[in-house]
């Protein structure tokens, strides 16, 4: 599938979309009227707490759902053409070239059977038709662009000889590899601590600006998103409950549960006595 680079409207559209999850004895409802808008070269935040639905929302524009998974509403658009509605081959060939997904954990992203330079050039091998010889260069040039040390000797290597940060670094370029339009970042940085988690960060995206990649950022992590994101999607049991500029949200949020995700964060030497944690009472509701 050719990429269309003469297009200019929203790279993604997701209007009422309702994913729900089906078991022998009931449906389970995931997402519900979920809408959103990401715009070319955008990065759009995705927070909430665990359970909301942040990662399903990904999985549905990947169209990943697995076999109990189900899209029962709404509309999925990638560059104005609805997703829900395309062949197998078709998403096959959007996957990894013109929509890419970085998920939470690098070691379940990497076959542990191979060396890391034959499964970065796969990507141009499969995506591009690109020879052995035109990958190799490739996969060097984005092990360069992902600051890792000795590119040679890092293609070379199996993933268990990488560290965690060398691990993700690794996934982002694989991710990278054919400059997809959409860039999915599931809580790219949970498994990584602190210092390499700054890192990873910084590196996304100073590379998305560089290749024009449009991301949809997913986050328990306000702090990640407001340094990343240009616009921020407050959501919650399923629903989208805040959507606007960053600096909007962060400084004149709206909603209530969104004025509750901010007082639950707690601050650096704040005594919990003289600033307890306001927690948001009641059990997480599912979607209805």
């Amino acid at each position: 599938m050719a990429k269309d680079d003469t297009y200019d409207g929203p790279i993604l559209e997701i209007e009422n979309l309702s994913i729900s999850f089906m078991t022998r004895l009931f449906e389970i409802p995931a997402v519900m009227d979920f809408s959103t808008t990401v715009m070319p070269g955008e990065a759009m935040g995705l927070v909430g707490e665990s359970g909301c639905g942040k990662s399903t929302v990904a999985l549905g524009v990947m169209m990943d759902l697995g076999k109990n998974g189900k899209i029962v509403g709404g509309s999925i658009k990638f560059k104005g053409r609805d997703l829900t509605t395309m062949s197998e081959e078709e998403l096959r060939r959007l996957r990894g070239s013109e929509i890419a997904m970085i998920y939470q954990e690098p070691m379940a992203s990497l076959n542990p059977a191979m060396r890391v330079g034959k499964q970065l050039m796969e990507v141009p091998m499969i995506h591009e038709g690109a020879s052995k010889d035109e990958a190799y260069k490739l996969a060097l040039e984005v092990v360069e662009d992902v600051k890792l040390p000795d590119p040679a000797r890092i293609l070379e290597s199996y993933p268990h000889q990488l560290s965690g940060g060398q691990q993700q670094r690794i996934v982002i370029a694989m991710a990278l590899m054919s400059k997809p339009s959409l860039l999915i970042l599931d809580e790219p940085t949970t498994a990584l601590d602190v210092t390499v988690e700054a890192g990873i960060v910084d590196l996304v995206k100073g590379l998305g600006e560089k290749y024009g990649t449009s991301m949809l950022f997913i986050s328990h992590n306000l702090g990640l998103v407001l340094d990343t994101c240009d616009r921020l999607c407050v959501m919650y049991s399923g629903e989208a409950v805040e959507t606007g500029r960053i600096e909007d949200v962060f400084e004149r949020m709206q909603h209530p549960y969104t004025q509750g995700l901010f007082r639950s964060i707690p601050l650096p030497g704040a005594d919990k006595n003289a600033r307890p944690l306001v927690a948001i009472p009641g059990n997480f509701p599912l979607p209805h």
